[in-house]
């Protein structure tokens, strides 16, 4: 698998685009997810993504959309919100990406106003539809597991379900392993998204809260889990996930940790190189 990572990192940081692009490739990392949101994306902006990571041969895999809006009570939100997802896949089509990465949300009101059952059959409706304009598009959306207790897909179990309801191949799910531990599901569990999984997102935690730290900062038991993806044989990127640096200013020096800490894990576990 290659190694990526999500330039968020540099966003959050206060760094430009063009240099934390630039900065990815030179650090060593094969390719690059992009978070960024095309409705509000500079026609300038937007041609600079294309142009440097084409001069870099950084290619773009996935593209980031949280999109909890999917899931909303009002049928004019969640119309809006599969039109902004579209407009993630037609740029992932632009950027010759592989796939959307999608968050779609919460239950609402602590799942006691409107029926949870109500709310997973709209995201199911809604993400069928995305999906069969990804399937259009050669795409993949990949679902994001979160580890909150009020998130529609936080456990294994509610992921087959999710996707066994959807029913789409063009729709996967997205393995994030710090949010694996810390909703405590076990390596062996990956099994059951053989087939099913698109990308992986990498970074460490405390064990207890959200982290995105540099693998080696925090408690996760990588090599488990990192066997048991290389098992699945997914084709694709380990993106390296890092966000809101506790120090900005350092903030190469935290991207090439994890990227060394990450490509030696990479490499023990016969996953690059």
């Amino acid at each position: 698998m290659k190694l990526g990572l999500i330039n968020s990192a540099w966003v959050q940081a206060g760094r430009p685009t063009q240099y934390g692009l630039q900065m990815t490739k030179e650090i060593g990392f094969d390719t690059v997810d992009i978070f960024t949101d095309p409705l509000e994306l500079d026609v300038r902006e937007r041609e600079l993504i294309r142009r440097e990571c084409r001069r870099l041969d950084l290619p773009i895999v996935s593209l980031a959309c949280v999109a909890v809006g999917l899931t909303d009570f009002n049928a004019t939100v969640r119309a809006f919100h599969r039109s902004r997802v579209r407009a993630y896949l037609d740029l992932a089509y632009e950027y010759e990406a592989r796939n959307v990465l999608l968050v779609v949300g919460e239950y609402i009101w602590n799942r006691e106003v409107i029926p949870p059952r109500q709310q997973w059959h709209w995201a199911v409706e809604e993400v069928r539809a995305l999906g069969e304009r990804a399937a259009e598009l050669g795409l993949e959306i990949v679902l994001e597991l979160e580890p909150f207790p009020l998130s529609l897909l936080n456990s294994m179990e509610n992921m087959v379900a999710f996707l066994d309801a959807v029913g789409l191949p063009s729709v996967k799910a997205n393995i994030d392993i710090s949010h694996l531990v810390l909703a405590r599901i076990p390596p062996e569990a990956l099994r059951q998204l053989r087939g099913r999984a698109g990308h992986v997102h990498i970074s460490d935690c405390n064990g207890k809260v959200h982290g995105d730290l540099p693998p080696g900062r925090g408690v996760v038991p990588f090599e488990p889990y990192l066997r048991e993806i290389k098992a699945l044989g997914i084709e694709g990127a380990i993106s390296v996930e890092l966000e809101y640096s506790p120090d900005p200013d350092n903030i190469v020096g935290w991207v090439r940790e994890a990227y060394e800490a990450t490509d030696q894990l990479m490499r023990q576990c016969g996953l690059r190189g």
